[in-house]
């Protein structure tokens, strides 16, 4: 995933933001204990986000403590750790086993081909243990290559298959909620791959790559066309996720679903602004 789905620090409470930076230094640290270093480096946001969504939704047993941390060495780091933050390890490691092999096939990136085979003999065991969800994932994966590769214009077809894979990794368990998780992650993955497409756009535009928006990028309202396709994903996504029994972590979770996934959108259309400002000076 591409760090998107994070949260909004300015507008949540100091409270709220430890727990929040505990869950991820809780990842971490389990990245770096079942996976070594290479694991670690695929740390994201984004999988935070499944640790609290599914930690508030099941309320497990939650371990808190303190560890030593190379990016502070001064004090230890508080932590948080349950059974989600396994999960989303597993799948943080192993979404990333596939998307580098899956960037290497298509772009020939020697960069990712070499962090694949870092992860490879991790990912051995990972995809034993989950078997539906890596056929799911590399199915989704080869779906979403063979429509960059003919260069398919329908944006919403692009970004389901983001979608789809999104909502497998939301899904760890087939209950009553199941239905409403997979619906959440599937705009929410739709949000993603389209974020991601905007903030790309001119860049892959003078390297040659794909992106959906490479017709549409030049027009004048083009941010608020994508804005609104944004607003949309984000209404269905959260539609799903206030049809959830969550009341542990729920204001981190509307800080970061409300808030938080507009950073980056906002933040590209303010250095957009600027760059334009400079030119007609």
């Amino acid at each position: 995933m591409f760090g998107y789905i994070t949260i909004n620090k300015p507008e949540i409470k100091c409270k709220d933001y430890d727990v929040y930076r505990s869950f991820y230094c809780g990842l971490c640290r389990e990245l770096r204990e079942r996976f070594g270093i290479t694991g670690q480096l695929s740390l994201t946001y984004d999988m935070t986000f499944v640790i609290l969504l599914l930690s508030g939704l099941y309320e497990p047993k939650t371990f808190v403590g303190t560890t030593h941390c190379v990016m502070h060495p001064v004090r230890k780091q508080p932590v948080r750790k349950n059974e989600f933050t396994e999960y989303a390890a597993d799948m943080n490691v192993l979404l990333s086993y596939y998307k580098c092999l899956d960037d290497w096939k298509d772009d020939k990136k020697v960069s990712r081909l070499s962090y694949a085979k870092l992860l490879e003999h991790n990912c051995v065991r990972l995809r034993h243990t989950y078997a539906g969800k890596s056929e799911v994932l590399i199915s989704r994966l080869e779906e979403l290559s063979g429509l960059e590769k003919k260069g398919e214009t329908d944006v919403d077809r692009v970004a389901g298959c983001f979608g789809r894979i999104m909502e497998e990794i939301l899904v760890c368990r087939e209950d009553v909620w199941e239905g409403t998780i997979r619906r959440m992650g599937f705009y929410l993955g739709k949000f993603i791959y389209l974020l991601d497409a905007f903030e790309d756009v001119e860049k892959d535009v003078k390297s040659g790559s794909y992106n959906p928006f490479r017709e549409d990028y030049r027009k004048e309202d083009f941010p608020d066309q994508v804005k609104n396709l944004l607003i949309m994903m984000m209404a269905e996504c959260s539609r799903e996720f206030e049809k959830l029994p969550i009341i542990k972590y729920g204001d981190i979770l509307r800080n970061i679903l409300y808030s938080g996934v507009w950073c980056r959108f906002e933040a590209t259309c303010r250095k957009r602004k600027e760059e334009r400002e400079k030119k007609d000076v």
